[in-house]
């Protein structure tokens, strides 16, 4: 398990490095960029361990955006916010040991695949680096279960979207075929009933969500998440108490 993850971290990165033309594709191949990011979490953890068997909430700007709501929206689920904005498959897979797996959770709430998209990685190779993160979080914690956000529609994104769905599809699928793994589609709430993004659920970029947005998202995640996990809260564990 371990020699294939090296394998597909080392043809990441050679693909990234050999399109040097394009700055977003150069991002994909330089995790280190969110250096301080990770030193920030972590500090922040030395002065205030987070309890163990909780959720880890990670992935890019969307989720790092909801940080400030997640424990609301999906209480009285004990959550971890780890959002890192602008990170894509890749990113999350290098820090993984640091954003996941040193909180010991029992599951993980996870966004990605829209900046891989929109950096012009293929819809197979997000699968596979989708595929690598699961491989290396279930290596160490094989009882970990996985809530998959997928890639959500926006208006400053739209024309990527028939991409964002191809690899939609691969990640549903992924998740359909393990049942230690659930599948979100926010996609729904996002859009009006012309299949348009809706407007009033973004601030100005066009891109990030405002709290209309993000009310779609809470209306898509908590359901499933509480079903699902708020019989496990006994587990978490403080050592604060």
């Amino acid at each position: 398990m371990r020699n294939s993850v090296v394998v597909l971290l080392v043809t990441l990165c050679v693909a990234a490095v050999a399109a040097q033309g394009d700055g977003e594709r150069l991002a994909f191949a330089d995790p280190e960029r969110f250096a301080e990011a990770i030193a920030a979490f972590e500090a922040a953890d030395a002065q205030m361990p987070p309890p163990t068997g909780a959720i880890v909430c990670t992935g890019s700007s969307s989720m790092r955006g909801w940080h400030q709501r997640l424990a609301t929206d999906l209480a009285p689920l004990t959550v971890i916010p780890r959002g890192f904005g602008g990170s894509n498959y890749y990113d999350l897979l290098h820090y993984a040991d640091r954003v996941v797996l040193a909180y010991q959770p029992r599951a993980v709430l996870l966004y990605e695949g829209d900046n891989d998209v929109a950096a012009g990685i293929p819809a197979a190779q997000i699968h596979e680096t989708f595929l690598a993160l699961v491989a290396r979080l279930r290596g160490r914690l094989p009882e970990l279960r996985l809530y998959v956000i997928g890639a959500k529609p926006s208006i400053a994104r739209w024309q990527k979207w028939p991409q964002m769905v191809e690899a939609n599809g691969l990640v549903r699928a992924a998740c359909e075929a393990d049942p230690a793994m659930t599948y979100i589609d926010v996609s729904p709430g996002m859009l009006q009933d012309d299949g348009l993004p809706r407007p009033e659920i973004f601030v100005a970029d066009n891109l990030h969500m405002n709290d209309a947005g993000y009310d779609a998202w809470a209306a898509a995640v908590a359901p499933i998440l509480l079903a699902a996990e708020e019989a496990y809260e006994t587990q978490v564990h403080s050592d604060h108490e």
